[in-house]
This record gives structure tokens, sequence and C-alpha cells, in this order.
């Protein structure tokens, strides 16, 4: 079982890794794509479900969604994507968090403000499931302004996924 901060520590590594890549005095890095998997798209239209507790690990996934973003735009493809926020994810997209949640997770969750920002610039629709608001005591009106409060987030997601959004569960 890894330490708490050796995890800290790892999940910062891999996100500096993946959203800002080091590269050697002198080289160039390689320049990955995903041509077969995007050969005959011109728009990727995608649909995130975000269920997780971890603050650290919400605020590692939102940025790598804004990476995904920024990856489908480079190989020429128009990303089309939404981000649906159930369960105790909620928890963390407020600007007035729980004593318990502030003391835990203050730092990261003005990240994930900033990343919510990110995203809604980038043209990203988030959305954030009342039902799981309601069970986690939020109040709507002090969530991120980026967000948009939904019904229902299955509801949400068996939409999308009706209109050809390809689901990609973030646990």
């Amino acid at each position: 079982m890894m330490k708490p901060m050796t995890s800290v520590l790892t999940l910062l590594t891999l996100t500096l890794a993946i959203v800002h890549p080091i590269q050697a005095q002198g080289t160039e890095a390689p320049a990955y794509h995903d041509k077969r998997a995007i050969a005959k798209m011109s728009t990727g239209k995608a649909v995130f479900l975000v269920d997780m507790g971890d603050a650290k690990k919400q605020a590692f996934y939102m940025e790598i969604i804004a990476g995904t973003h920024r990856n489908l735009t480079r190989q020429g493809v128009k990303p089309e994507m939404v981000v649906v926020y159930i369960g105790p994810s909620v928890k963390f997209l407020t600007t007035r968090p729980s004593i318990e949640v502030e003391m835990e997770a203050g730092e990261t969750i003005k990240q994930m403000q900033a990343t919510s920002k990110k995203l809604k610039e980038l043209g990203v629709h988030q959305e954030v499931c009342s039902i799981a608001t309601k069970v986690f005591g939020i109040d709507n009106s002090t969530l991120f302004p980026e967000m948009t409060v939904i019904g229902d987030g299955f509801v949400s997601l068996i939409g999308y996924q009706a209109q050809g959004y390809a689901m990609v569960p973030v646990f």
C-alpha cells in the first residue's frame, strides 16, 4: 500500500507528464497520434461520467479531460464534449464546501474551479446531477458558475448516448 504522500507525488508526476511533457534538451517529443481510432471522424462526441469521492483524483481527471479536448483538436477532430458529475464528486464543485471537505480539499477545490473555467472556455459543457447535490447537501446556488444543474445524471447520460456521444466513465 502506498503512503498518502507517495500517492500524491505519483499523481502529480503523472499529471505533469501528461499535461506538460518534459523533453530532454535538444530532443523533440515523439509525435504520438490516434490515427487508426479517429481515421473517419470529423467530430468527437464524448460524455464523461465523473463519479468519485477523492478530490485530488477528480482534479487530475478534470485536467485530463481538458487534455483530451486539446488532443482531439490537435489531430483535426472537432470535440463536442460534456462532463456529467454525479455521486460524491459534487461535494467538490461548490464555492461553499462543508467544513470537513474544505479542511481536506480546500486548495484542490480551487484548482478544480480554475479547471472548470478552462473547460468552459474550451466549449466543454458541464452538468451536475441535482439528485447528487440533494443527497450530499449541496446548495445548487453555490456550484461553480460554469456548471449546469440537471434533473438526473443518468437520464442525461442516456440522452447523450442516444445522440451518438461515446460515454467515458471516470471513477
